[in-house]
């Protein structure tokens, strides 16, 4: 679910929201910095559908560029070839930008 007053997607079992994907807006680039998950739900891969559906969102819209910012997004887009396209730059760009750890 997209919640643009709050500049969030959120994820939810039944009524309860169980993760959110944050972002900032910049002129055209859409900055997603923050992606999390409640810990009892961790590990179920909600936080790939969240971002496999707020990029297929994002791709809808057709309205911004994405700059990954959470290492979590930058990880998903690096495995996810076809999420490539809405990036501002290149994923190597993105993966070199972003500091996590064991990242090359």
């Amino acid at each position: 679910m997209h919640d643009s007053e709050q500049n969030r997607y959120e994820i939810y079992l039944d009524t309860q929201r169980v993760g959110l994907m944050e972002y900032t807006i910049s002129g055209a680039d859409m900055h997603l910095v923050h992606t999390e998950v409640n810990p009892e739900h961790q590990g179920k891969n909600l936080a790939a559908i969240l971002l496999r559906e707020s990029l297929a969102d994002i791709r809808t819209t057709g309205a911004h560029k994405v700059v990954p910012v959470c290492s979590y997004t930058v990880k998903y887009m690096e495995k996810h070839p076809d999420t490539h396209d809405l990036l501002k730059g290149t994923i190597e760009e993105a993966v070199a930008s972003c500091r996590w750890p064991g990242a090359n």
